[in-house]
């Protein structure tokens, strides 16, 4: 069945039945048809869900409502039973197929400090390609605007998939966790928010810094790692791994964002764009320590049973980001973009 969506409304394209429905939903426009079974449908034709265009940007869609992000999705939708049983269908078989597809460390004693250690070390066997590294010497400006756009999924929104976490933390662990987040949020200074500080940096960089503006080119990898962020943050089930995210996300962000300052300076942009690579230079530095022993090895402390959560989450932020990387550098060097074409209505 064919629906007809308001194209001036939307930013973005549907990649299939699934995700057109859900939008036609979501945007008024909904026509009675069974988001429940166009979902079941599309996971037995999928070959991976983490690839699945039409799954990833559904689910992006579904979550999006949850955090407002998409001001043309209907607020009193947001709890649409039809779409919620969908989402949780969906969240299931993404989370199976994440958790047989990430290789999870042994686990380490309950302590924090071993908790920590095992994080860091984790972090330091991640020897993929590097992003970064090829980016400060080799990338080129339309390469420089399609990082920009491929973070923008993310970063436009920095901070909000852990921020659900907040108020199912207690104690050490929550403290920590506030202390890392009110930093992202900009210590109360608006100016200073790192979503802001990005969107100054795409106006500099010429890009448009309204949410979603570029969903519609970026790969459905791209928008897995972000569902993957907003997945755990979500799902109080999955405490352990939006924790274990967020400390591998922030021990694995300081030398990289250095990397990407080196190369906008090269390719000549200004304070205006650099920025916000270089606020993380300093405060990552700082938040990967807090997450480590603070956060994450508190909560290991605290709660045993959520240990396992924990590096999975570590594990699967490495791994997923990695695959979003490599996906980028095999592009560049091939001389091809890492986006995909923009469609037309």
């Amino acid at each position: 069945m064919s629906i007809t969506l308001q194209p001036l409304q939307l930013p973005f394209l549907p990649r299939g039945a699934l995700s057109e429905a859900v939008l036609a939903r979501l945007t008024g426009a909904d026509s009675g048809v069974d988001h429940l079974a166009l979902a079941r449908e599309e996971l037995d034709r999928a070959e991976s869900i983490i690839t699945s265009d039409d799954v990833q940007l559904t689910l992006f869609t579904l979550y999006a409502s949850a955090y407002g992000s998409l001001p043309y999705l209907q607020a009193d939708l947001e709890w649409d039973l039809d779409l919620l049983a969908t989402r949780q269908l969906l969240d299931g078989a993404f989370e199976r197929e994440l958790r047989a597809a990430v290789e999870t460390p042994d686990l380490p004693e309950l302590n924090s400090g071993a908790v920590a250690a095992a994080l860091f070390a984790l972090a330091n066997e991640d020897a993929g390609p590097s992003l970064s590294r090829y980016f400060a010497k080799h990338a080129t400006l339309p390469q420089a605007q399609e990082f920009f756009k491929q973070r923008s999924i993310y970063t436009l929104r920095e901070a909000d998939p852990h921020s659900w976490a907040i108020p199912r933390l207690h104690g050490r662990a929550k403290a920590a966790m506030v202390e890392i987040q009110a930093d992202e949020y900009g210590g109360g200074r608006p100016d200073r928010v790192h979503a802001q500080i990005y969107a100054k940096a795409m106006r500099g960089a010429d890009l448009d810094d309204t949410y979603g503006a570029y969903v519609d080119v970026v790969p459905a990898i791209t928008l897995a790692s972000h569902n993957m962020m907003s997945m755990f943050g979500l799902n109080r089930r999955l405490l352990g791994a939006i924790v274990g995210h967020l400390a591998a996300f922030e021990m694995t962000s300081s030398i990289p964002n250095r990397l990407y300052g080196d190369g906008l300076r090269r390719l000549g942009y200004g304070e205006e764009v650099t920025d916000y690579f270089d606020e993380h230079v300093e405060a990552d530095a700082v938040h990967e320590q807090i997450a480590a022993h603070d956060l994450a090895g508190s909560l290991a402390e605290d709660h045993p049973e959520l240990l396992p959560d924990i590096m999975f989450g570590a594990a699967a932020c490495l791994t997923v980001d990695g695959w979003v990387g490599a996906h980028q550098l095999r592009a560049w060097k091939a001389g091809e973009s890492s986006l995909r074409e923009r469609r037309t209505a």
